[in-house]
């Protein structure tokens, strides 16, 4: 078992269902806890039984996972879990809506990081389907959370016209003359990811577009950089 996932379901256990175990939570919420660390867990590697339940530590554990198994979500294969068609589509869901809601509480609304899981747990179980879609646009159909960790991609990703400026957006949209303070990086290669920390363009960097064409020309305080288009699109500012 990884030891993050360990200590994510103690705080989490502690912070919603209370020192002593569910602390009133409903059966069904319960098992979207579990859904959500399984998928965790699974990002990983494969999940036994075994680590499955050493991470809930729950004294209701199993019989929540053999009833997840009777109502079609998982599958018990000998040691290994794995999901059902419905508790892939199920988990996906919560996924995208715990990782969208920390991109909006930390990118938005600057809250401190240790306020941002705890929030985000309430986020996935209460906002809607729809809901998460327009925070998605809003933010720019954002790849990545905040930990680096993909987020399912989402109907709206697909259909998405740029209508409405969205307020996270690829550095190669900006105007020349806009400034942009840096909010992720998804560069296609950790070298590249390298160079460009070494150059200055990292998280919370400050920069102004100087020119789009022939090149992209930046200007982070008194240097000037010179980027191709694609590397443009891989940086990701918020307009300041």
């Amino acid at each position: 078992m990884n030891k993050e996932s360990g200590r994510l379901s103690q705080e989490r256990r502690r912070n919603e269902w209370g020192e002593g175990g569910t602390g009133g939570k409903s059966e069904s919420y319960q098992q979207e806890e579990i859904l959500e660390l399984l998928w965790t867990m699974r990002e990983m590697g494969q999940v036994s039984v075994d680590d499955l339940l050493r991470a809930i530590e729950d004294e209701e554990s199993e019989r929540l996972l053999l009833e997840m198994e009777r109502d079609g979500w998982i599958s018990l294969q000998g040691n290994q879990v794995v999901f059902s068609n419905e508790g892939e589509r199920r988990a996906e869901q919560i996924i995208r809506r715990h990782r969208l809601a920390e991109r909006l509480l930390s990118e938005v609304f600057e809250l401190e990081e240790s306020h941002v899981e705890s929030s985000a747990c309430q986020f996935e179980h209460i906002l809607s389907s729809q809901v998460m879609d327009s925070v998605c646009t809003f933010l720019g159909h954002p790849p990545i959370c905040p930990h680096g960790k993909p987020i399912p991609r989402g109907p709206c990703c697909a259909r998405f016209k740029r209508e409405i400026e969205p307020l996270v957006l690829p550095l190669s949209d900006l105007k020349p003359g806009e400034e942009g303070r840096v909010v992720f990086i998804t560069p296609k290669s950790r070298s590249r990811l390298e160079r460009l920390s070494s150059l200055g363009l990292i998280p919370g960097s400050v920069l102004r577009l100087a020119q789009k064409r022939p090149s992209l020309v930046l200007e982070i305080g008194e240097t000037t950089l010179a980027f191709d288009e694609d590397i443009g699109r891989e940086i990701f500012v918020k307009k300041t």
